[in-house]
């Protein structure tokens, strides 16, 4: 008794999560860069009076990360918007904590103090650390990441400030923080990747199917239901096991 209760209500758990990423994801199906989070479904195996959870089996979910696949690629015209181009390729911020963390945010801005920053407001790294430009008339990316401005006073010859930081995450192991970055798992940072490339005057769109993410609703919400009949049987058996039990009077 105790094992199918154990079940069921690890089973819910899971479905409580993945239902938060999954409402997660359609709110944010218009967010610049995003990435969707990915729920895959997991088993629970009970064995020797324990659970032990085996992957890839369709009876509870877990949240893992996100999918990498990329988004739909939108012209906007504008200098300091830029689309990466690798799909294994990111663009490296610093997250709230001052960790080196990554992501595919390419709507750039330049804060009061010079700072180059996301949309979101995450300091873009460069070469040489955070970039700051300096007042300028106009600004250029080129495809290699390499920032250049006109500055504001002086001639019109443009002059190179930095070059952002591209990184690659092929091959290494990374997860997607709360935050929407990306992160080495256990810390550290990404090499620069010098043969990424971004695609300026562009941003890439939200990887999130609206029609998948409300089907995984559904499916999530029916097997939500499953689990708590699990603990209605689990109750009802109790019940009349106690009631066979019990001396008559």
């Amino acid at each position: 008794m105790d094992k199918l209760v154990y079940t069921a209500a690890t089973g819910l758990r899971a479905h409580m999560a993945a239902q938060a990423a999954i409402a997660n994801n359609m709110a944010n199906a218009s967010t610049t860069g995003f990435r969707a989070d990915r729920v895959v479904f997991d088993r629970i195996e009970l064995k020797g009076g324990g659970a032990r959870i085996e992957a890839r089996s369709p009876t509870s979910e877990e949240v893992t990360d996100a999918d990498r696949t990329p988004g739909a690629m939108q012209q906007t015209g504008r200098p300091l918007d830029v689309a990466v181009a690798g799909r294994d390729d990111w663009l490296a911020v610093q997250a709230a904590d001052g960790q080196e963390a990554y992501t595919r945010r390419g709507d750039l801005e330049v804060a009061a103090s010079g700072v180059l920053q996301t949309g979101d407001g995450h300091i873009v790294m460069g070469e040489g650390g955070p970039i700051t430009l300096p007042p300028y008339r106009s600004v250029t990316i080129a495809g290699d990441g390499t920032i250049s401005v006109v500055p504001a006073s002086g001639d019109a010859t443009p002059q190179v400030v930095d070059r952002l930081k591209l990184a690659s995450a092929k091959g290494t192991d990374t997860v997607k923080g709360l935050d929407n970055l990306l992160y080495v798992r256990g810390g550290g940072t990404l090499p620069a990747n010098l043969d990424a490339r971004v695609a300026g005057g562009a941003l890439e769109g939200s990887n999130v199917n609206m029609t998948q993410s409300l089907i995984d609703m559904i499916e999530n919400q029916r097997s939500y239901e499953i689990a708590t009949n699990m603990m209605k049987s689990a109750k009802d058996m109790d019940e009349s096991g106690a009631s066979v039990m019990r001396l008559p009077s």
